[in-house]
């Protein structure tokens, strides 16, 4: 909750700009809607993920209610650096609720690509963006698929335009499931950094370099949601993704299906030593 943040976040804030003049390239964790909350970003921080968003979060809610703020936006000491994803289609509002939430967190960004991402006519894409660089934005994340296209190839050679035809950071997103992967979009598009969200999910360690989810990992991420009281659904759908590749079928019918905190905590002692 931002109650909570004050204290240990407030006088902490940085620049994330700076992560694109001093990496080879940054690593970032995307906005996830229910997935990409206080506990999955302190799990994939561990794993040398350089920026994470919190999931996207209605604007008007955010500013009307204290309850929506508490339930939406929760922080810590180590979360950062940290930008705030909001959705919103007016000024004032989106003002207010950066105005609320930045002395927690290290950047505002705005959600402009659900379900539009780049358009037909490039043109117009490599317009907006540089509108956008006008108008004082730090950098720009391009999904490289059209409003159309959901698990179509991703148009890299779209993303390496605009990032050639703008001047400030851009950061390619969309089909990355491995460091290898992020490597060579980087190189193909010459962006300045790579979003990963599915990716992440099926394995919060790659951008550590790992093929798969290593059993720390899902040690780790067990000790981290239970310290962070994670709601059980949350918890387990988080396991479920990240023993996607290292489980049989039998073994997800099983794991799948299991309804406690208890009982999944019992299953992977039993199979894995975890």
């Amino acid at each position: 909750m931002i109650s909570d943040a004050i204290e240990t976040t407030q006088c902490q804030q940085k620049d994330p700009v700076d992560l694109f003049h001093s990496r080879h390239f940054v690593k970032i964790c995307a906005p996830m809607v229910r997935y990409s909350k206080l506990a999955f970003r302190t799990l994939v921080r561990k794993y040398n993920c350089d920026l994470c968003y919190t999931p996207m979060i209605i604007a008007a809610d955010f500013v009307r209610s204290v309850k929506a703020r508490d339930s939406e936006f929760t922080t810590s000491k180590g979360d950062r650096p940290l930008i705030v994803q909001f959705a919103a289609n007016e000024a004032q509002v989106l003002s207010d609720a950066a105005r609320i939430v930045c002395p927690f967190a290290d950047g505002i960004d705005l959600n402009c690509g659900c379900p539009q991402r780049i358009h037909d006519d490039l043109k117009r894409t490599v317009d907006l963006c540089r509108k956008a660089e006008a108008a004082g934005v730090s950098w720009i994340t391009v999904h490289g698929r059209n409003i159309e296209e959901r698990h179509q190839p991703v148009h890299y050679d779209a993303i390496k335009i605009i990032k050639q035809n703008t001047s400030i950071p851009i950061v390619a997103n969309g089909d990355v499931k491995t460091l290898k992967d992020a490597e060579n979009i980087h190189h193909m598009t010459g962006t300045d950094g790579v979003m990963v969200a599915r990716g992440l999910l099926a394995n919060p360690a790659m951008f550590a370099g790992y093929e798969e989810t290593p059993l720390k990992c899902i040690q780790d991420w067990v000790d981290i949601a239970l310290e962070h009281g994670t709601p059980f659904t949350c918890f387990h759908h988080h396991l479920m993704y990240m023993m996607e590749r290292i489980t049989s079928k039998q073994e997800k019918k099983v794991f799948n299906v299991l309804s406690s905190t208890s009982a999944v905590l019992d299953y992977l002692n039993d199979h894995y030593g975890v």
